[in-house]
């Protein structure tokens, strides 16, 4: 027994004709009067009673007209959910972000997408800007996530987020005691840095010099965390981005810095490569970098 066969004898129970039945199915009435005739022989029983005007039904006909029904739904459904596997995302994605983006909002962004998209296996490289941008012009990752200003010409880059720059200092800080900080005032300050080619440093130096500010002594770390824990500890103050310092901030051990009740902003960004070729998982990876702001109002 076949499914044709089935779905045949379906379409002349319900159109009780073989011609209109053969009209409908694009076949030929000896070819539809065949495909019945070979069914009857399997079960070995009489299906449909012939005549000119009408087919009828027996009985045995109607107990294999439900069933056949049954049997090209369940075909039917069967059918549907294999093509639906075939759209199924799966694949790897390499994604280089750095160390702001890769610890304090990507978490989150691929939680989400894992949930979504579980066929797909993503490995995260966390680093600084200038070493993410490097391994994307290399095709090393697929996608990079970075932190400020990018201006190699050879990658696409598309700005995805804003990031508030604050300025804190420890605790028992003589700036942290006021409720407005002049930008004079910093001068001749002991500053804590990120090392050079991250983006928080490029800010920082920015910052520095349209400010032209004198440093007295600093001290150079390679993470944000190195940063919040040397500015605990009375080492200096530092310009650091607002998500990295939120539980630290409520906590009372750094105090934030009111700089001349102004705001400073810069840009997340993901870079790719000019040509990336990328798949469902990719684009659809892209999407959820996109909508970003959604899940961090």
């Amino acid at each position: 027994m076949s499914i044709d066969n089935l779905r045949i004898y379906v379409t002349v129970v319900e159109q009780k004709n073989f011609s209109k039945a053969a009209k409908i199915l694009n076949l030929s009435q000896p070819n539809v009067s065949l495909h019945i005739r070979n069914l009857e022989n399997e079960f070995e029983a009489t299906l449909l009673h012939r005549s000119p005007k009408q087919v009828k039904v027996t009985e045995e006909g109607k107990i294999l007209y439900v069933k056949a029904k049954q049997m090209l739904s369940l075909y039917d459904e069967a059918k549907q959910e294999m093509n639906d596997r075939k759209n199924i995302v799966q694949g790897s994605i390499k994604i280089g972000a750095s160390f702001t983006i890769g610890e304090y909002i990507l978490p989150k962004l691929l939680a989400e997408y894992a949930r979504e998209n579980r066929g797909v296996t993503v490995e995260v490289t966390v680093g600084n800007t200038e070493e993410v941008i490097e391994r994307i012009r290399k095709n090393d990752l697929d996608i990079g996530l970075v932190e400020g200003e990018v201006v190699n010409t050879d990658i696409v880059v598309h700005p995805f987020m804003e990031d508030e720059m604050i300025m804190i200092a420890p605790a028992n800080h003589p700036l942290a005691q006021l409720q407005v900080v002049k930008p004079e005032m910093l001068q001749e300050e002991v500053w804590v840095w990120r090392e050079s080619g991250s983006g928080t440093r490029a800010y920082s130096d920015r910052f520095m010099h349209e400010l032209n500010l004198n440093v007295k002594h600093s001290f150079i770390f390679s993470s944000s965390q190195g940063i919040k824990e040397a500015v605990s500890e009375g080492l200096g103050i530092a310009m650091i981005s607002k998500w990295t310092v939120r539980k630290e901030l409520l906590a009372g051990t750094i105090k934030r810095l009111n700089i001349n009740n102004q705001k400073f902003v810069r840009n997340f960004s993901l870079v790719q490569s000019k040509n990336p070729g990328y798949s469902k998982a990719h684009q659809l990876f892209i999407e959820k970098i996109e909508s970003a702001n959604t899940y961090f109002d």
